[in-house]
């Protein structure tokens, strides 16, 4: 996933970041931390994408789990329909259509719910990996400000005194 290396990127930014002198504030450089967020903010909807494919994948396994078990269903009926000859050979064949049947439709309903299950997994990860993201961005852009506040309150006292020493 890109959106993590662009956040290590950033970390690494912060971490390789210069201190300031006397203190542990440390100067970034604002355009690379912005154009590292844009960069972010652009692959953003890739994983947003990615998430609307695994919602249409879901769909597409129901619906090939559907006409599964609908050509079962379909194949017992014709089984059935060629075994009526005599009595005792329909009655098997309505016993075995109902089992076959019933078969089918269990089939039918476990496809459906690992299907199902799945795809809420994918989903669920998916939405775990963008929380995540959203608040590790989040942290690092508050801390980044922060760093930058300081870093301007430091130099602003640092002009102050030196002002203070000329006078």
């Amino acid at each position: 996933m890109e959106i993590f290396t662009l956040l290590e990127t950033l970390e690494d930014l912060l971490e390789r970041s210069r201190n300031l002198p006397f203190s542990a504030k440390s100067v970034v450089d604002k355009d690379e931390m912005l154009d590292l967020i844009k960069e972010i903010r652009i692959k953003l909807p890739d994983e947003l994408k990615q998430a609307k494919w695994v919602k249409e994948e879901r769909q597409r396994i129901l619906v090939e789990a559907q006409k599964e078990a609908d050509g079962i269903v379909k194949e017992a009926e014709n089984r059935i329909i060629a075994m009526i000859d005599e009595h005792e050979i329909t009655r098997k064949a309505y016993d075995q259509k109902t089992e076959i049947i019933e078969t089918a439709n269990e089939m039918s309903r476990e496809i459906s719910k690992g299907t199902k299950e799945y795809a809420d997994s994918l989903l669920g990860n998916t939405e775990e990996v963008m929380k995540e993201t959203l608040e590790k961005l989040e942290t690092n852009i508050s801390e980044a400000l922060k760093l930058m506040e300081i870093s301007l309150q430091d130099t602003i006292k640092t002009i102050q005194n030196s002002r203070k020493e000329l006078k």
